[in-house]
């Protein structure tokens, strides 16, 4: 089965040119969840978020998630996945991949001998790869997501 194999993915709707992204600042402490403190007095350098979640920019897309399958791994419905098509889908990561056509994300996970995809919602039975026609899109690396009320 060939868990491996990329299709060529082609990112539809995004503009000729993109707006150069503009550094935030960046504090030179670490924020408790607990007491609050002022910040000001903390600011240290200036951050382009997208140096800290996109590694390999030739081989990363953005897809937004679907559902409640993944919610144990913190993944909700309408959060921004940041995914490496050049990171190997070896098992316990999750993964976008395509079961039969159908494009999922899931932990690769392998199972007495066969390979499975896990949700981490316990509604969600695995789903076994034998026999389907899989195709692996990349890994998740990171998870995008608006608080509540954010």
């Amino acid at each position: 089965m060939p868990l491996t194999s990329l299709p060529l993915l082609r990112v539809v709707g995004r503009p000729a040119t993109r707006p150069v992204p503009q550094p935030l600042p960046l504090l030179g402490c670490r924020v408790r969840a607990g007491f609050p403190s002022p910040a000001d007095d903390h600011l240290d350098i200036d951050l382009d978020l997208h140096d800290h979640v996109v590694k390999r920019p030739a081989s990363t897309y953005f897809v937004r998630a679907e559902g409640d399958s993944m919610q144990g791994d913190g993944i909700y419905d309408g959060d921004l996945l940041v995914v490496d098509r050049s990171l190997e889908p070896l098992p316990g990561r999750v993964v976008i991949i395509a079961v039969d056509g159908e494009p999922t994300v899931k932990r690769l996970v392998r199972q007495g001998g066969r390979t499975v995809l896990l949700a981490s919602n316990p509604r969600f039975a695995p789903i076994p790869l034998d026999g389907r026609t899989c195709h692996v899109w990349g890994v998740v690396t990171h998870v995008i997501h608006a608080l509540p009320g954010g």
